[in-house]
């Protein structure tokens, strides 16, 4: 949510920024015009109150009831307004920092650097899903039969592999001051919208509602980490408040009609770990730069080529004012050929998610201030799955572990007929 009082100062840079993001700039004029409504009602009424308790102290029994119902008309207005107002103010985008590459589609993405050295394969690398039958680690045959399209059982090795990656994910974070965490995925309908995944026809449509408890699952384990401090003060001593958690993830997929719907790349239930931090508002792009560090640490870390993206406006969702994503370079795609596909992103969210839940920092006897909140990306383990085993391919179909992941599997070294 964005603040009332720079909407209200400097109403032409946040339709700038909206229009960056490809947004609705109008929705700014038409909230003003609605706030204005709102201020004149709010003037009114309290002037209203203010003649009303005079004509109480005076005695003035049918003066003071005439003024009553003057009033409950004009708090009817009053009310409405303030609806209206808010509904506007919900479906303004968090605008872009400055920094951000300004663009019209995800293709206008820039790449910030590649790292790491590619595979030199001297045969035709296999995708994962060839992979995984041969040693029967990944089954979507039986999942579908159990579940529907786009699910998939774990097994095998390819289970021990979720479960080290989330140790090793947990242990990189837990140096860095993170706070392991297993939160639920089902989140109120409050806290959901309080985290900015709800107001557009786009980000329902991608989102599990059990309509009878009236609870969402979580499509990142973020939507269930922000709320966590909702409507808390939290002392400035405190900050950075920094947590890694880890669950199960749902999404409709529904705007991903006839991609990827073999395997387990794009699914409707998946494990990931995510990284969250709650920081001073000083300090924000700094701990956005640390998340992408930690990211890249631990891509380097399991041998895996990648390139970093900074997102441009257009790229960047309703909550982000910044973001990086990071894709892995996977060699078994485009029959063999290769490309490089999303596997973690990391998104300065500033104070649009901290206004909506009401999350502040005080340092002694200060005013409450809103807190930024930032979250990235540790491991979305299926897609680590698909980069671990194309990378790690053999010529005699053996697939290698990683040295990093070796002690989190028992001792295991590869995966092997």
């Amino acid at each position: 949510m964005l603040d009332i009082t720079l909407l209200r100062q400097n109403p032409e840079e946040i339709k700038k920024g909206i229009a960056a993001k490809n947004g609705d700039a109008s929705l700014v004029d038409a909230f003003l015009a609605e706030d204005a409504r709102w201020r004149e009602y709010t003037a009114e009424v309290d002037a209203l109150r203010a003649r009303q308790k005079k004509a109480g102290d005076e005695r003035n029994i049918e003066e003071a009831k005439k003024l009553k119902e003057e009033i409950s008309g004009k708090e009817e207005g009053l009310v409405s307004a303030e609806r209206k107002r808010m509904d506007l103010l919900r479906k303004m985008p968090n605008p872009p920092l400055p920094e951000v590459p300004v663009g019209t589609s995800d293709k206008e993405n820039v790449v910030l650097r590649e790292v790491g050295k590619k595979p030199a394969f001297d045969f035709t690398p296999k995708d994962y899903l060839a992979l995984a039958e041969q040693f029967d680690i990944i089954d979507t045959e039986r999942a579908a039969k159990v579940s529907g399209a786009r699910f998939g059982y774990l097994k095998g090795e390819a289970a021990m592999l979720e479960v080290a990656l989330v140790q090793f994910a947990f242990d990189t974070a837990r140096k860095e001051g993170f706070v392991p965490v297993v939160p639920p995925v089902m989140v109120k309908e409050d806290m959901m919208r309080g985290m900015g995944y709800i107001d557009r026809s786009e980000d329902r449509d991608e989102t599990y509602l059990l309509e009878k408890d009236n609870l969402y699952l979580v499509g990142t384990s973020e939507q269930s980490i922000g709320p966590m401090l909702a409507g808390e003060i939290i002392d400035t001593e405190k900050l950075p408040l920094r947590f890694v958690a880890f669950s199960s993830c749902f999404r409709r997929e529904a705007g991903s009609y006839g991609k990827d719907t073999k395997g387990i790349l794009r699914v409707h239930q998946f494990d990931k770990v995510e990284m969250f931090s709650f920081c001073h508002p000083d300090r924000s792009q700094e701990e956005h730069k640390l998340l992408l560090s930690l990211e890249e640490r631990m891509m380097q870390a399991l041998g895996i080529p990648y390139h970093v993206l900074d997102i441009c406006s257009a790229d960047l969702g309703m909550p982000a004012a910044a973001k990086f994503d990071v894709e892995a370079w996977m060699p078994g795609q485009n029959g063999g050929t290769g490309e490089y596909r999303e596997t973690h992103s990391t998104s300065n969210t500033t104070d649009f998610q901290a206004r909506r839940l009401n999350v502040r920092f005080r340092s002694g006897q200060q005013k409450p201030e809103y807190v930024h909140m930032l979250n990235g990306t540790a491991f979305a383990i299926g897609r680590m799955l698909i980069a671990i085993m194309e990378n790690y391919q053999q010529a005699d179909g053996s697939i290698l572990i990683p040295k990093i992941l070796v002690p989190y599997m028992g001792g295991i070294t590869e995966i092997k007929r």
